[in-house]
């Protein structure tokens, strides 16, 4: 009797997703509770027909040939995938997948709830009342900035983009956004949300928030210059990939008072962050809260594994990432 397909999978996933996988083939989970090492990531795919994988892993040419000919696909449990040679993989005849759609407004949420935070100074509010620091009301206290007439720039217009613009609207917020292109017409009618260039933007944002997947060309999108180019009073939000923006010159840049403030999700050199940020109060900082919800990551999860069981069946991905 053949043996039945090994799936790796590099991190724990919910049962509810274990379950399908098993359906396709034996299921090797990680037991270690942290990003695998080149060398163990390595070890622990070798022989395998699948790979379940998470952002922190990173899958080449390499990993590919280590893991042997028996490789089929890498399903990534995530949106972006940066962190996958895709031509590399491609060249081998392994499929890759990601997990669009399913944690759009998961993360639409956590953007504006960074916005709040962010704007109406909720961070420090809270770290003063735990610290028991004595405070009374008056009106000058922790004022912080309202969102009805601002405008709003969303750099990226994809699912969550739309998702933070729809938010938005309903507090009373003018949309602008940039892009490679113009989004459809409807598209931009149904969220009165007008295209500008990305200089534009910045200059006439007071608040930008980052949507873009993480590119060659996206990387330090917004560098010093950028940062210079945004208005005094204006706030950063980052909710789609670290190195989109340079940390060091963000540091400066509100060392400086260039922008009032910043809201950061991710990380240049996640986990690590610029030292710098640490202690400011202008600064929000959430440890990659994206997607974390109960339903939104067992969503993730669930569509990696169908991924899986439907390539190993002989069918095609439902969600494919082609170079």
């Amino acid at each position: 009797m053949p043996s039945r397909p090994l799936i790796a999978v590099t991190r724990w996933i919910p049962d509810e997703a274990v379950k399908i996988l098993a359906e396709a083939g034996e299921v090797r989970v990680s037991p270690a509770d942290r990003p695998l090492g080149p060398g163990e990531l390595r070890e622990f795919t070798a022989g395998a027909s699948a790979i379940v994988g998470m952002l922190h892993d990173r899958v080449d040419g390499a990993l590919a040939d280590a893991a042997g000919p028996g490789l089929r696909i890498v399903a990534n449990v995530a949106v972006g995938h940066d962190n996958i040679d895709v031509p590399a993989l491609a060249g081998r005849g392994v499929v890759v997948t990601n997990t669009p759609g399913v944690l759009t407004d998961a993360t639409a949420d956590l953007t504006f709830g960074l916005i709040l935070s962010l704007t109406r100074r909720l961070g420090e509010g809270e770290r003063l009342v735990r610290a028991r620091e004595p405070w009374s009301f008056h009106l000058g206290f922790l004022l912080g900035s309202g969102l009805q007439g601002k405008t709003l720039g969303i750099v990226g217009l994809g699912q969550i983009g739309r998702a933070v613009a729809r938010r938005a609207a309903a507090f009373g917020m003018r949309i602008v956004y940039t892009g490679r292109k113009p989004a459809p017409s409807e598209v931009e009618s149904a969220l009165a949300a007008e295209f500008v260039p990305f200089p534009e933007l910045l200059a006439g944002a007071d608040l930008v928030s980052l949507h873009c997947p993480l590119t060659a060309e996206t990387r330090h999108l917004v560098d010093a210059a950028a940062l210079r180019a945004m208005k005094p009073g204006a706030y950063l939000v980052n909710t789609t990939r670290g190195p989109v923006v340079d940390e060091s010159a963000l540091a400066d840049a509100l060392e400086a008072g260039e922008i009032a403030g910043a809201a950061l999700d991710v990380f240049e050199r996640e986990p690590s962050v610029e030292e710098r940020l640490l202690a400011r109060d202008d600064v929000v900082l959430t440890p990659h809260l994206g997607s974390a919800t109960v339903e939104t990551r067992t969503a993730m999860a669930v569509l990696a594994a169908r991924n899986v069981v439907s390539v190993l069946a002989g069918n095609d991905p439902l969600t494919e990432v082609r170079p």
